[in-house]
């Protein structure tokens, strides 16, 4: 029983205190990716402030508050398929705590988007996507402009 106790109290990195850093945020945004590649809604949606915001303008998606994002990562169940997250690009402004990222996300379709994230008490807050669904890999979709 100690060692599921445990498992779970490791799921996501505890809030860092004060503003975060570059390579916190970074970390942060990796452990959000490897819940979902590795099917643990938990692990990603303990990286959400209880109050977050979860959007994808316009209206296409929203969620507010951890424990709606949790049933949405997944819940206690795998998702099927499962999710599949990689970063390309995370850039990180440490004095507004606002970042971004550029990835590629597959479940049921392939989409390669951006993020704009805004950090609270070490955390993400806000989280507003815009995708577009490709059948194309990251490579070929960013074509001449890959950086």
């Amino acid at each position: 029983m100690l060692g599921w106790a445990l498992a779970l109290a490791l799921t996501a990195p505890p809030p860092a205190k004060g503003p975060l850093t570059s390579d916190q945020f970074k970390a942060l945004m990796h452990t959000v990716s490897e819940g979902w590649n590795e099917g643990n809604a938990r692990k990603a949606a303990d990286c959400f402030t209880e109050d977050a915001v979860y959007s994808e303008p316009p209206r296409k998606q929203l969620y507010r508050g951890r424990a709606q994002l949790y049933e949405f990562f997944g819940g206690a169940s795998r998702p099927d398929p499962p999710m599949k997250m990689a970063w390309h690009h995370l850039v990180f402004d440490e004095a507004t705590q606002v970042g971004a990222g550029e990835y590629t996300f597959e479940m049921n379709n392939r989409y390669h988007g951006v993020v704009m994230v805004r950090i609270r008490d070490g955390r993400i807050a806000n989280w507003r996507e815009y995708q577009y669904q490709s059948t194309l890999p990251f490579e070929e979709f960013a074509g001449e402009n890959r950086f």
